[in-house]
């Protein structure tokens, strides 16, 4: 019995002793090009990250600044003298919180009719077979060709021979759908199985609760995307707001900070409302980017992963 135990106690000093002998893997090197070449990457990525959020932050500094400091000390990034008088003024003094309430209605109206209309139309030249499809498809890809500025004064012809110029429904009507949007919608639709709808039609669905019921809900990325580009997009319009409509109370936040870089609403400079006002129009696109920036994603990509 003692012999026995002696040698499990040698045997497992003797199993000890060569694990500890046996050498430890060594973590291999990064070559010290390959490094170099990473890091001198980061710098770059860092300083056009600083050159792109430079402006940003400029116009927050700005925006708590003094008329005269802001024009004596314009690209300095810490106040002499920190000041909220810009905001409040902006709040008590003009009617942003109006420009504020009718980009809000506008643009959530807009998104849920872009989101609607261009995945029915993109669903129709996905699935749908008509004589012409192809025709009306290039079509869409032609209007992506025109350059926006052309179509203003056709646009505000037509609003006033319809009689919606200065409405809302003049400022709303024009964006529900876009060429862009049925684009995005009708690519994804084109990558998704036709096999996956046949069920559907066999339990007696239509083609719009097939639509509706079974394809639209696995074009949630596309549908993502959709709805960031059209809450940008509508959010930040200009060209169609300056000519569907003329009355002050139909501004809204891009019009009226327009209006007060043009000095309309009062004398001098007046350059930290005009970036308190730019300042708080932007928080809003920049959250919605941000909290849903990994779901911008390539139309194909995101039909595979769908």
């Amino acid at each position: 019995m003692t012999d026995l135990s002696t040698r499990a106690v040698v045997t497992a000093g003797g199993d000890e002793g060569a694990a500890s002998a046996r050498p430890t893997p060594r973590r291999r090197r990064t070559p010290a090009k390959v490094r170099a070449g990473l890091w001198t990457s980061y710098l770059i990525l860092v300083g056009l990250a600083l050159i792109y959020i430079y402006p940003f932050i400029l116009s927050v500094a700005g925006s708590f600044k003094t008329d005269a400091d802001a024009t004596q000390n314009g690209l300095s990034l810490i106040p002499e003298t920190v000041t909220f008088a810009a905001y409040e003024r902006l709040f008590t003094g003009s009617p942003f919180p109006l420009w504020f309430g009718n980009t809000m209605l506008v643009t959530v109206i807009v998104t849920l009719g872009r989101v609607f209309f261009d995945s029915l139309a993109g669903y129709a030249l996905s699935r749908l077979k008509f004589r012409g499809r192809t025709v009306v498809f290039l079509f869409f890809i032609g209007v992506l060709a025109v350059p926006g500025v052309v179509l203003l004064i056709p646009r505000f012809l037509i609003l006033q021979q319809l009689g919606i110029y200065d409405t809302y429904a003049g400022m709303i009507i024009p964006l529900l759908s876009t060429a862009a949007g049925v684009f995005i919608m009708k690519q994804f639709f084109d990558s998704i199985p036709v096999s996956i709808e046949e069920a559907a039609r066999i339990d007696g669905a239509g083609q719009f609760r097939t639509f509706w019921s079974v394809v639209l809900p696995m074009a949630r990325p596309a549908l993502v995307t959709l709805i960031i580009l059209s809450f940008q997009g509508s959010w930040n319009e200009l060209q169609h707001f300056i000519v569907s409509r003329q009355s002050p109370e139909l501004n809204t936040l891009t019009t009226g900070v327009a209006s007060l870089v043009s000095g309309q609403l009062g004398s001098g400079n007046q350059f930290p409302l005009q970036l308190a006002a730019a300042v708080l129009m932007t928080i809003p696109v920049a959250v919605l980017f941000f909290i849903f920036q990994r779901r911008i994603m390539n139309t194909t990509a995101g039909a595979e992963k769908g």
